[in-house]
């Protein structure tokens, strides 16, 4: 099995978050012993600012064993139709919570206007048809819009160590 691992679970145990760096290394951990890691190109740069060097940052990636696997066409391809999807959608579901899908709202201190909420950019969508065609499953906290975006793909969160999938199960 392949898991493909999001920035914000590598950053929780590279940045110790007190409250997800245990079930976050344990998600990784358990992933590893299934199969391999896999990090895209989205990830590599993401994760390139919390290292001093490339060569620092690529030692931490042979050591744990994570691969950068760059994306193929059709995973660019999976990533376009989510992102359309998402660009036609985004009116209506703009400003929802990633989380519990609560609508938020944010108003500008000064002048009362309310400000539009950007929820995501296309490197996250880059980052789900990636996994979806060049993985078995993402290790991550934003479940959410994955979920709803990438029916297809596994999604590990270790905020529940759950598997959410929209795929009928056999």
């Amino acid at each position: 099995m392949i898991a493909a691992i999001d920035t914000n679970i590598l950053l929780d145990i590279l940045i110790p978050n007190a409250k997800y760096a245990k079930s976050s290394k344990a998600v990784i951990d358990d992933a590893f012993r299934n199969g391999s890691l896999v990090i895209s190109e989205i990830i590599y740069a993401e994760l390139s600012s919390q290292f001093p060097t490339k060569n620092e940052l690529d030692h931490f990636l042979i050591e744990t064993g994570i691969r950068l696997v760059h994306s193929s066409s059709d995973s660019l391809h999976a990533a376009s139709l989510a992102w359309k999807e998402y660009l036609a959608t985004k009116g209506k579901k703009s400003g929802i919570c990633p989380y519990c899908r609560s609508k938020l709202q944010w108003t500008c201190f000064k002048c009362g206007e309310k400000i539009p909420v950007r929820q995501h950019i296309l490197s996250d969508f880059l980052v789900g048809g990636h996994a979806l065609k060049q993985a078995d499953r993402l290790l991550t906290r934003d479940r959410g819009y994955y979920r709803t975006y990438f029916k297809e793909l596994k999604i590990i969160s270790p905020a529940t160590t759950s598997v959410f999938s929209h795929s009928p199960q056999p």
